[in-house]
């Protein structure tokens, strides 16, 4: 039997389909494979721990073009990362709000294509953007594919100094869904930093479904920092899938501290012999917030490393997921991958769940992973309080050097710094 939310997401398929962008034909068929089965549940394996069919009680409206008075104020309002000096491209209520991108004035080795006109003229950029495996049998991404009203497509050439900012903000005083894609062509030898970020209004219990894929040619550089500061009733779900080629360098982190649901899911392929990737996370959590941050990593040719670190605080009594697989096929030796879950948690009713996995066909490999789940070392916070620092600010600069050993990947100091207050701001909130 269909829950009452499956039995929305029909309905409003059944009368938005014909209206979006691109083939329609391909959503019936993304749609027809989510339908199959609904909403993941906890007798799904990769949705044991966030039970979807049981959170997504009702479906929100999908969100309509806002005017430009209304995408004008919700960005000006918008304040994650938007000190840094960055080149903007901005998504209000799920539509790309192309006013306020200059087209004609862009950093030299970077295009811009609206999604919508992409798909209508069959763009040859499209062909070039297949999209992972993983991704594709995943149920969060077969909705997106359903239901995505908008995006862009991003290509890079070169080496681009000037950051790239996709800026998602949900300003609807009422409740709305989004689906929104974001494709990046990142050209042999390039090099970008892509930063993303996620915010909607309090009090509001906004639907978004976002979905960043990612292609990264050999020689490439890449650094890519995303922040979810969505509303405190969101229920935020998001994708990002990553090819990446040959000799090249890639890090990711994703920085948690909004929604009051949220799944954050990484589809990583290491598709060239000798690339390196780091992928953080650090998630901090109140309330009865619940974080899943699910990732997957292929290392698909030999000779590649990877390494992954996800930290967790959790207070009162929220929940944190972490869900992270290592896959090695047999053609893939030398291959070495590290992962680490680590998490905090600061009261007697915070939860953690971890499941590190690994799964090797191959022989010669050098992979591990680990999982740890403990409260503030009472050492260390007696010695920080022997010295006259109050016992609240004594937790605060252990939890910020927690969280720190992930955030320190990051090489732009501004940034960094930007994400340090993010963590500072979460404490505050806390005491």
């Amino acid at each position: 039997m269909k829950t009452p939310a499956e039995t929305g997401l029909v309905q409003a398929f059944e009368t938005v389909k014909a209206t979006l962008p691109g083939d329609v034909e391909s959503r019936a068929q993304a749609f027809e494979l989510f339908e199959r089965n609904g909403l993941p549940h906890r007798r799904v394996e990769e949705f044991k721990y966030t039970d979807l069919r049981a959170l997504m009680r009702e479906v929100a409206p999908f969100a309509k073009v806002p005017s430009a008075d209304e995408a004008k104020t919700a960005l000006r309002d918008a304040k994650a990362l938007a000190e840094i000096n960055a080149l903007q491209v901005p998504f209000v209520n799920g539509h790309f709000v192309r006013d306020a991108v200059d087209f004609k004035n862009l950093p030299e080795g970077v295009e811009i294509v609206p999604l919508a006109e992409a798909l209508a003229s069959g763009h040859d950029w499209l062909t070039r953007l297949s999209p992972v495996e993983w991704a594709r049998q995943n149920p969060v991404y077969q909705l997106n594919s359903s239901f995505m009203a908008d995006g862009v497509m991003i290509r890079i050439v070169g080496q681009v100094t000037t950051p790239v900012h996709l800026r998602f903000v949900t300003s609807s005083a009422s409740a709305v869904a989004t689906a929104t894609r974001v494709l990046v062509l990142i050209e042999d030898g390039a090099s970008v930093k892509l930063l993303e970020t996620h915010e909607s209004t309090n009090g509001v219990s906004h639907q978004p479904n976002d979905v960043v894929e990612l292609i990264a040619g050999d020689q490439t550089n890449v650094h890519h920092v995303r922040v979810n500061a969505e509303g405190d009733q969101a229920l935020a779900l998001s994708t990002f899938a990553v090819k990446i080629g040959a000799e090249a360098s890639f890090n990711s982190i994703n920085v948690v501290a909004g929604s009051a649901t949220s799944r954050h899911q990484v589809f990583a392929i290491l598709n060239g012999e000798n690339t390196k990737a780091q992928i953080n996370g650090a998630t901090m959590l109140k309330g009865r917030q619940h974080g899943d941050s699910t990732l997957v990593v292929e290392h698909a040719a030999p000779h590649c490393e990877s390494r992954e670190l996800f930290k967790t605080v959790v207070d009162n009594e929220a929940t944190g997921v972490f869900q992270g697989k290592i896959i090695v096929p047999h053609h893939a030796q030398k291959t070495d991958g590290r992962m680490m879950s680590a998490a905090l948690l600061l009261a007697d009713g915070a939860a953690m769940n971890n499941k590190p996995e690994l799964e090797i066909f191959a022989d010669d490999v050098q992979c591990a992973h680990g999982a740890t789940c403990g409260q503030l070392d009472e050492d260390l916070l007696f010695y920080l309080m022997a010295r006259g620092i109050p016992k609240k600010e004594a937790e605060s600069l252990l939890i910020q050097a927690f969280l720190g050993e992930a955030i320190e990947f990051v090489d732009n100091e501004d940034v960094r710094e930007a994400l340090v207050h993010t963590v500072e701001e979460w404490l505050k909130a806390r005491t």
